[in-house]
């Protein structure tokens, strides 16, 4: 089927396309409708239907012939250590834990908190609570005590799972004090904790609550799977709220494994037995769909990196574990790439290492300024595919779907809906924009399958959230436009439009003028406050290693650019040239803290944050005025 003829039926006959999808998920009892639109807006996917994710995920291929096929290849340079689970192992190593689980009285529908590092104990957790039909919720391992307590206190686990320390390059981080802390501030007291002790940092128990995972799956008996129904929740991922409260994202069961299994073969052109890898973390939602679940549901391999793209040991890492495993499809974020032109502008470390495997590279998370895309593109080879998505919809909303009929390769374009999503760019009053025109990209309802079907005990939040902007449509948040040959261009969050002097500029145009220019690693553009233009934009930059130019100049260089290729109208008059950028763990730059602190708040430091020294040493510049 063509992308064309699987966009158009998925839009005009939904239960027909997805109906057809769903046959490649093994039911327990078949849906009685597939979508159902009785409570809209609240649609739901599969009603009637019922399976089990773990299921579909690990019995049902091993029963299949893939007991001896590789399931999840953990690699971890920064302990030293890898091991291969095949899918026969680790389902043993899963039914075994949801015995645990279900002897601390953990079962359908309960909650389970689970604050680990990227170790495969963390997927077979998670995989443990699917074949219970118990709702996982995975915060992110090192998330400060505080943001660990309101997740609980929201999520109300019967039980949490941690291990005492995560290793970063350079750092242990210990997980046991922070999870000891956060259950002191919550509210909710979890009966029991089950501890996974690492020998980097070995943690006392506290008797009576905490668990030792390795003595309790010694005297645990294995668990069966549990049908559920296909709109109960597999799991809730929380995602930064604007009232500071997160959001619990919920994913459902039928829904999930229908879409995610068809992105597979669809949007990754991934076959059962290839290797996929994803390097993320499974605190994101990138680590839920596409480490995990993806994968497994398809019969694939996946990989499980304990490590970065740089300094574990250096930025040849991911070429290293491409050709170890031979990786046919890697996803990542563009600031992962960014990272290693950084470090190997030229890519010398790549010759080291056969990567003959590799396909194609899918970024996202973040915008993909046309730079790194033709960095990477020049240096590995292959097709480098833009694609974009949310922690709310759960896979991609457009891409370029390597599995129907690839196209054109527009930079700084994740390409076109993907079947499913009827993408809109709206302006103020609700009207489709012109091509070029940015608005704000919406997605008409019903979403597809896969996709939140509201917020954890909060539909109404849900509502106010997503749905009530623009009646009969969800609001991502983000804002962009479509262009004459129908390919969207995602200019950045809609928080990221500054208003210059009654001019409405995005700051995501600013900031590929900036990456363009060739001495520049990675950039941000901020809006600050300004009384006589209301905001100003100012930008800052990170130099590519080795890079010796005088600054002076090259500031006014960035400056000229930025008035060619945007306008003068930008009014961007200060590039301020940094060492760092401050990012998420996830790689996301705080540009709205780093805004806060030039507007001369005193922002926090965010929980999310991969290193707060980086941002400390950002605040006298971000405080500079001139």
């Amino acid at each position: 089927m063509s992308y064309a003829d699987a966009f158009a039926k998925s839009i005009a006959d939904p239960d027909g396309f997805w109906g057809q999808a769903a046959e490649a998920v093994t039911w327990d009892r078949a849906p009685a409708k597939v979508l159902d639109d009785g409570a809209a807006p609240f649609y739901r996917w599969f009603a009637g239907g019922e399976l089990n994710t773990c299921h579909n995920a690990l019995d049902r291929h091993v029963a299949g012939g893939r007991g001896d096929q590789a399931a999840l290849i953990y690699d971890s340079p920064v302990t030293g250590t890898a091991r291969t689970y095949t899918y026969a192992e680790l389902l043993e190593q899963v039914a075994r834990f949801a015995g645990v689980l279900r002897s601390l009285g953990a079962g359908k529908g309960d909650r389970v908190v689970i604050y680990m590092p990227m170790v495969p104990e963390a997927v077979v957790a998670m995989l443990a609570c699917a074949r219970l039909g118990a709702v996982h919720s995975v915060v992110f391992g090192g998330f400060a005590p505080r943001e660990l307590a309101v997740r609980i206190d929201d999520a109300r686990p019967a039980v949490v799972v941690s291990a005492t320390c995560g290793i970063e390059p350079s750092r242990i981080v210990e997980y046991k004090p922070m999870l000891d802390s956060a259950l002191e501030m919550a509210e909710h007291t979890p009966a029991h904790c089950v501890i996974l002790q690492r020998e980097q940092a070995p943690a006392t128990l506290v008797p009576g609550r905490d668990l030792d995972w390795h003595e309790a799956m010694a005297a645990a008996e294995p668990a069966e799977c549990v049908p559920v129904a296909a709109t109960d929740p597999l799991y809730i991922l929380y995602t930064s709220g604007t009232t500071g409260k997160p959001k619990g994202v919920v994913r459902d069961n039928g829904g999930h494994a229908v879409a995610l299994l068809w992105s597979m073969r669809n949007v990754y052109d991934i076959a059962p037995g290839e290797v996929f890898w994803a390097a993320s973390d499974v605190g994101w939602v990138v680590g839920h769909s596409y480490i995990v679940y993806g994968p497994l549901l398809l019969g694939a391999t996946s990989i499980l990196y304990e490590g970065k793209p740089v300094g574990t040991p250096d930025a040849g890492a991911f070429w290293r574990v491409i050709s170890d495993y031979g990786v046919n499809a890697l996803f990542t974020a563009p600031t992962a790439f960014r990272a290693i032109k950084k470090e190997d502008p030229e890519a010398s470390l790549l010759a080291e290492h056969d990567i003959s495997s590799l396909r194609t590279l899918f970024l996202a998370g973040e915008r993909l300024d046309p730079d790194t895309y033709h960095w990477a593109t020049d240096r590995l080879g292959v097709p480098v595919v833009d694609h974009w998505w949310q922690t709310e919809t759960g896979w991609a909303v457009a891409a370029n779907l390597r599995g129907l009929d690839p196209m054109p390769i527009k930079p700084g374009s994740p390409t076109v809906p993907v079947p499913g999503y009827d993408v809109r760019v709206l302006d103020i009053v609700g009207e489709r924009c012109a091509p070029g025109v940015d608005g704000a990209i919406c997605v008409r309802l019903p979403l597809p399958p896969g996709t939140l079907p509201t917020l954890w005990r909060d539909d109404e939040r849900y509502l106010a959230s997503y749905l009530s902007a623009y009646p009969g449509y969800y609001l991502t948040g983000d804002g962009g436009h479509v262009d004459e040959d129908g390919y969207l261009f995602v200019m950045g969050r809609t928080d990221d439009v500054i208003n210059v002097a009654g001019h409405r500029l995005s700051t995501g145009s600013m900031e590929a003028a900036l990456a363009g220019h060739p001495a520049v690693a990675e950039c941000a553009v901020i809006g600050v406050a300004d009384e006589l233009k209301g905001q100003v934009p100012r930008g800052l930059v990170v130099l590519k290693s080795g890079v010796e130019i005088d600054h002076g100049s090259l500031r006014d260089e960035l400056v000229r650019m930025v008035r060619d290729q945007v306008g003068a109208v930008a009014g961007l008059k200060r590039v301020d040239i940094v060492p760092g950028l401050p990012k998420t763990r996830s790689g996301k730059i705080l540009r709205k803290t780093m805004r806060g602190i030039a507007d001369g708040a005193d922002e926090p430091v965010p929980s999310t944050i991969e290193d707060a020294s980086v941002l400390d040493a950002l605040r006298p510049v971000l405080r500079t005025h001139r």
